[in-house]
């Protein structure tokens, strides 16, 4: 069974913002910060670093998705969506709903 993650696009409306809850949802209550880039974001999908152990399959459930589409961009969350759906190449098994 998969572990669920829930980001809320109704936390953030810029990158900086999105990595701030990235790092609140992935990695709550420990005492460092994630990198600040795409790259950084793949690595605690793959696990061992936070909340999931490393492989361990999850699935997010990404609150006001359209409004993080309109915020950050199009071509932000596709890049993102992308990172998150690619278990092929990327060391994790991640899957993802928009709600």
């Amino acid at each position: 069974m998969r572990e669920v993650f829930t980001i809320d696009g109704r936390r953030f409306s810029n990158m900086a913002g999105f990595y701030r809850e990235a790092e609140w949802v992935f990695t709550c209550g420990l005492d460092w910060k994630i990198g600040r880039n795409l790259n950084a974001f793949n690595d605690i999908l793959r696990g061992g670093l936070g909340r999931h152990g490393y492989g361990q399959p999850i699935h997010i459930k990404w609150l006001a998705y359209e409004k993080s589409v309109r915020d950050p961009g199009k071509e932000t969350m596709d890049t993102i969506a992308e990172i998150i759906l690619d278990t092929d190449n990327s060391g994790h098994d991640c899957t993802l709903e928009h709600l």
